[in-house]
């Protein structure tokens, strides 16, 4: 069994993405469904995926949890709520109680859009999180490396919940430059209530000279600080699609942790997922 933890989908008649501007993006304006990604899911040998939020409004989250009740691929949702509402924990307990409610497995906010690179250290944050945490949720960070420091303080302060890092903080590959990110994460490893994705890393590179073994190094250095027990796989489908294709990504990721044991790829393809998620 594989797990895709990470990929999107947006319908742009419903509301528009305000993120895909630019006409390096352009591709992206367009509708993804879960129709379309289906049978490249499944072409790929992918049995279960976690769909990620995408823009910060309240209607999303619901209409993603109703879309994971009524597929078989979707066996969990990571949605968004504004952590700094008062009775945010009744707001998590409703959202739990609609329509595919159970399929909520963790809440992420667009951290790297924030000014402020110690948001997640506010006082109002914090007590969101330790809300998510008191619900049973994980939070996924997107985040850019400088605030990777700020994710380390935060993961530390709250050990009752699961921090999990998208696409590895967003090294800049396309550089090659590998510092301070690669000490950074390696702070945030040392925590153990963290695990990161493999995902999202083909747009970090140049999107025209890339090869596998630009993305090598980041691979390898989160295969070295989280290990596979705390790795998992995620497709960043359809954002991935503007260098590669689905079927791509996945043989991507097969590529760069070929040297991994039977019971090690089985651990970042399918098992972290399915138990830090609740699969």
């Amino acid at each position: 069994m594989t797990v895709d933890a990470h990929h999107h989908v947006w319908d742009l008649s419903v509301r528009d993405q305000d993120w895909i501007n630019g006409p390096e993006l352009q591709p992206l304006r367009r509708n993804f469904t879960l129709a379309d990604l289906e049978p490249e899911a499944r072409a790929a040998g992918v049995d279960r995926t976690v769909l990620v939020q995408t823009i910060t409004v309240p209607e999303e989250t619901p209409e993603f949890l109703a879309l994971a009740a009524g597929r078989d691929l979707v066996a969990g949702v990571v949605g968004w709520t504004d952590l700094t509402r008062p009775g945010i924990a009744e707001e998590l307990a409703r959202l739990r109680e609609l329509p595919g409610g159970p399929f909520l497995k963790g809440i992420r906010h667009q951290v790297q859009a924030e000014p402020d690179p110690q948001w997640l250290l506010r006082a109002d944050v914090q007590r969101g999180l330790a809300a998510a945490a008191a619900a049973g949720l994980v939070y996924d960070l997107v985040v850019l490396p400088g605030q990777l420091p700020a994710c380390a303080e935060a993961a530390a302060s709250l050990p009752q919940l699961t921090f999990v890092l998208d696409h590895l903080g967003k090294p800049p590959i396309a550089s090659g430059e590998h510092e301070p990110w690669s000490m950074a994460l390696r702070t945030l490893a040392a925590l153990p209530n963290t695990v990161a994705k493999l995902s999202g890393l083909v747009t970090e590179a140049d999107p025209v000279s890339w090869t596998p073994a630009d993305l090598r190094p980041y691979t390898d250095t989160a295969l070295e600080t989280f290990g596979p027990d705390r790795l998992m796989f995620g497709s960043d489908w359809p954002v991935c699609t503007l260098v590669a294709g689905y079927a791509d990504i996945h043989a991507l990721g097969r590529e760069l942790t070929a040297d991994l044991s039977e019971a090690e790829t089985k651990a970042l393809f399918e098992d972290t997922a399915v138990r830090v998620y609740g699969l």
